[in-house]
């Protein structure tokens, strides 16, 4: 482990739509049940798929990709200073406003979604707590690129379950951190996630610029390092 696979596992973990669960989970009946299967499923499937993908890769192929996995950095770090500077500058914002919009009426469509997830997630209902969280649980970009990160560290496979499970407890942050403070503050968590979502939603564009930017100069600086001692 590094301070690349540390920092995309932050980045995992900042995830504004967690959040959100988080407000609907404190709304149930039962919300530590709730909390405790989420992050179950979550993390165990996390962990199931990473220690997958990481016994299909073979050995042999650690060493080779390491000069592969630096290019790979460095062009992740342009791209992200790339999006970062565009958003910083409204860019982004601009060309997303000026999107052409569907004529269809399908708000009523994704309204209705929506409104079932909400309503699922306020009932204590175990099994759909095991479900959002296996769906949470499913590798993104971020993760992916961490597995990548481990296979060209030549590690132990129990250093490499350690490092997923961490992985995977560090994205899950946003779930975990409430449920404690739900069990040692039931009171007031529910007014401190909404401050914070409302924070959040109006500092997103801000945010996101923020954390390309300076993932985006780590990764150039580290993948241009590793480059040229290659």
């Amino acid at each position: 482990m590094n301070a690349t696979f540390f920092a995309l596992a932050f980045i995992a973990a900042a995830n504004p739509k967690l959040l959100a669960i988080d407000l609907l989970l404190i709304e149930n009946r039962r919300p530590q049940p709730m909390f405790a299967s989420l992050v179950a499923a979550g993390i165990a499937t996390g962990v199931a798929v990473g220690i997958i993908i990481l016994l299909v890769i073979p050995a042999h192929q650690y060493h080779s990709e390491k000069k592969a996995s630096a290019g790979l950095d460095l062009a992740l770090g342009v791209l992200l200073l790339l999006v970062g500077g565009l958003v910083m500058a409204g860019v982004l914002a601009h060309v997303w406003a000026r999107r052409p919009r569907s004529a269809k009426p399908a708000g009523k469509k994704r309204r209705f979604g929506a409104d079932w997830a909400q309503r699922a997630l306020r009932e204590s209902h175990l099994g759909v707590a095991f479900l959002v969280g296996f769906v949470c649980g499913l590798p993104g970009a971020a993760y992916l690129a961490a597995l990548h990160n481990l296979t060209v560290g030549k590690f132990s496979t129990g250093y490499e379950v350690v490092a997923v499970i961490l992985f995977m407890i560090i994205a899950f942050l946003l779930i975990i951190i409430p449920w404690v403070l739900l069990l040692v503050w039931p009171t007031g968590t529910a007014s401190l996630l909404r401050r914070a979502m409302a924070w959040v939603t109006g500092h997103a564009m801000a945010l996101i610029a923020w954390v390309c930017l300076l993932l985006g100069v780590f990764l150039t600086i580290s993948g241009l390092v590793r480059l040229i001692t290659a």
